[in-house]
């Protein structure tokens, strides 16, 4: 998308209400904000329950986004690292492309268009 703007994504949380679902919940909708369209899926429902099959899902909580399921969960609960991976992306830090640049030997160019 132009000017820096991400797709805004569907991010389906499977929940059935336990405290480590509601922490997932709370996560989910910390990192996705404003940005990005947020769908608590309760388990205790029948249709959910057989979306979640659809998906693959054996435990809970379980993220989908964008009818991908993701792994973010670790061992012992979430995986918040992962799931802000997967919501908001790899981040770039300023200055890498000129890291880069410099590695490979090409001199530091004032505008775009003159590499």
């Amino acid at each position: 998308m132009s000017g820096g703007r991400r797709r805004r994504r569907k991010i389906e949380v499977f929940t059935a209400g336990c405290p480590c679902c509601t922490e997932a919940v709370e996560l989910v909708e910390f990192l996705a904000g404003t940005e990005h369209d947020v769908e608590i899926r309760d388990m205790h429902d029948p249709a959910v329950v057989a979306a979640a099959a659809g998906y693959g899902i054996r435990r809970l909580p379980a993220v989908v986004i964008d009818g991908r399921l993701t792994d973010n969960c670790a061992a012992l609960g979430l995986d918040e690292e992962t799931l802000t991976q997967a919501i908001v992306g790899p981040t770039r830090r300023p200055g890498n492309r000129a890291l880069r640049r410099r590695r490979r030997g090409r001199p530091r160019s004032t505008s775009r268009g003159a590499r």
